[in-house]
């Protein structure tokens, strides 16, 4: 199911033994945009100290009680490695946090996991598997330069939410927030404030669209015209986004998998 965010900021974290705090923030990858890692803040627990807990961890959120189920004790939480949230965390801090609970960190494979939501409505398989390879290739490549670099990578959906969105002809408006799939924990869409350029339209762009994040700049660089987004299938916040408005994005911004799905 793909839900907002947003919505999920303030979820208790509840560990196998007890509380252990509440949801206040996501960190995502920006080369697969796929979160990572939730930040949580544990109150007088740990005198205000926040943790990072990787999203492998939650369970299905209970939207009732507001809470997360995790597979961890309150003592391995609270024996992680120091982390100062405020601050980008890189990669060699995430292998600290990785060896600490005893997982095998996302890239270990060199391959690519998760990010864009599949996008696999209209496509063929042959179509879609031929892109996982090609992205595969392209974040391994990524991974490495990372690793060697010490590149700080991570970013927090707080921060990047009010970031300006530039089509190839001109702004778009900005990233209002972020549809996310509590099953894989990739980022689907962002959800764009139009009310700048666009009066009343209710946007989504998939980060397949964007081409680069400037964190300098506060910016989201896209590689669509204003058209494009201006012509996609309109938005309704009201409405779930099922798989079937999936499909028609993917049409609309992919053309070709139109053409392969009827091969």
């Amino acid at each position: 199911m793909l839900i907002e965010a947003s919505t999920l900021t303030g979820f208790k974290i509840a560990a196998t033994d007890g509380s252990v705090g509440s949801v206040t923030d996501f960190l995502f990858d920006d080369a697969s945009w796929t979160l990572r890692w939730v930040v949580v803040e544990t109150g007088t627990w740990l005198s205000g100290r926040k943790v990072l807990l990787p999203v492998s961890v939650l369970g299905h959120p209970d939207t009732s009680a507001r809470s997360f189920p995790v597979r961890l004790t309150m003592a391995s939480v609270k024996e992680s490695p120091v982390i100062d949230t405020h601050k980008p965390v890189s990669r060699q801090h995430e292998e600290r946090m990785y060896s600490h609970y005893n997982m095998s960190p996302y890239w270990g494979n060199g391959f690519y996991m998760g990010g864009y939501g599949g996008w696999t409505g209209g496509m063929s398989e042959a179509h879609y598997a031929d892109s996982r390879l090609r992205q595969g290739t392209l974040d391994a490549k990524r991974n490495r330069q990372r690793h060697q670099d010490d590149d700080l990578h991570l970013r927090s959906i707080d921060a990047v939410t009010g970031y300006d969105l530039l089509a190839t002809d001109g702004s778009i408006g900005h990233v209002e927030g972020f549809l996310i799939d509590d099953a894989d924990w990739t980022i689907h869409f962002l959800t764009v404030d139009t009310k700048n350029w666009w009066p009343g339209k209710h946007v989504l762009i998939s980060p397949r669209s964007a081409k680069d994040v400037s964190w300098a700049e506060n910016l989201v660089n896209l590689d669509v015209d204003r058209k494009t987004v201006m012509d996609s299938p309109t938005y309704d916040p009201s409405v779930p986004v099922d798989s079937a408005f999936e499909a028609r994005m993917a049409r609309h911004y992919i053309p070709d998998a139109t053409h392969e799905a009827a091969v």
